[in-house]
């Protein structure tokens, strides 16, 4: 029998150091919850090392069937260009490489399922579920598929119980977190918690933070993070693409459905 594909997982990169450090732990989580999958981590920018040298890394290693999954909750930019363009490069570059594209996490219950356990974290219990708004702070995209999106999940997430649930970004789209928070309190809501749409800390959760600090918002939920249901996703979408054809001598195709 072959043996399984390994698994790259493919994060964004920041130079705040808590970035990396969150991506890190997440990985050592989904390793954890399936011994003797090769899994192994790399960035776009800013954090080493770099998707290249982890290719080459694994190809020095004979390895050469992979699962490329970005660790993305949308598919915007990132997706859509630079993973393609950097994959592309290296199969290219690196004789024999075959590499199988696994789709963006998003969107899935199991991220709403860990947006749920960061509120309880932070303080929310069941029977404040009908009393409490919810921003969905997301850290924004010029991209319209990805907005649309993310308004999805929180039309989604609303009726799961909540007595509100609203968008907000931190970049390139509106509203921001802020103004998601004062809408909330003009519409009466009594009670507001701010739930980061994100994987791991840097700028713009930072400025998710920031903005419900400013607006007075009564909960601030932690970062994704490496929450158990995080990494259960990602090692759906690793199964999920591990048996879909290779992608073979040409950049990594559109990435498969949910």
């Amino acid at each position: 029998m072959a043996p399984a594909p390994a698994l790259l997982v493919i994060a964004h990169g920041s130079r705040d150091p808590r970035h990396a450090a969150t991506v890190h732990a997440l990985t050592r989580r989904v390793r954890a919850l399936r011994p003797g999958l090769r899994v192994e981590t790399a960035f776009l920018d800013f954090n080493a090392p770099w998707v290249e040298q982890v290719l080459s890394a694994l190809h020095a290693d004979r390895v050469h069937d992979v699962v490329a999954l970005p660790l993305l909750l949308t598919r915007a930019f990132h997706a859509k260009a630079d993973i393609p363009a950097v994959l592309a490069e290296a199969l290219v570059r690196l004789p024999g490489l075959t590499v199988r594209a696994a789709d963006v996490l998003g969107p899935s219950p199991l991220l709403t399922a860990a947006l749920e356990l960061r509120l309880r974290e932070a303080g929310i219990t069941p029977a404040d579920r009908a009393t409490t708004g919810v921003v969905l702070a997301s850290a924004g995209s010029s991209d319209p598929e990805a907005i649309a999106v993310i308004a999805e999940t929180a039309r989604e997430w609303r009726h799961t119980g909540w007595c509100a649930v609203r968008p907000a970004f931190a970049s390139a789209a509106l509203p921001r977190t802020e103004d998601a928070v004062r809408a909330l309190r003009a519409e009466g809501v009594r009670r507001i918690a701010v739930a980061p749409y994100v994987i791991a800390p840097g700028r713009l959760p930072d400025r998710i933070g920031a903005g419900a600090r400013e607006a007075g918002a009564d909960v601030l939920a932690g970062v994704l993070g490496d929450a158990p249901q995080l990494a259960r996703l990602l090692l759906r979408r690793y199964d999920a693409a591990a048996v879909s054809p290779a992608a073979a001598r040409h950049p990594i195709p559109a990435a498969l459905s949910a």
